[in-house]
């Protein structure tokens, strides 16, 4: 699918579950919602899209580095 099929498709649903290569596939959330569990935020990523790289958004820990 294109890019912007995957963001309509992941806008409209909150969250998705694409295939990212022939044996790998991961699960997509909108920038700003409630999708993800706590500590996890939505990081942007750059996936595979039919007419190009796609930045789309997953959930992840945040990189947040506390100095000690």
């Amino acid at each position: 699918m294109t890019c912007a099929q995957a963001r309509a498709l992941i806008q409209s649903h909150h969250a998705a579950v694409l295939t990212t290569g022939p044996n790998t596939y991961d699960r997509f959330v909108r920038q700003f919602g409630n999708e993800c569990d706590w500590p996890e935020v939505p990081v942007s990523i750059s996936v595979p899209a039919r007419d190009g790289e796609c930045r789309l958004y997953r959930c992840e820990e945040p990189p947040f580095n506390f100095p000690d």
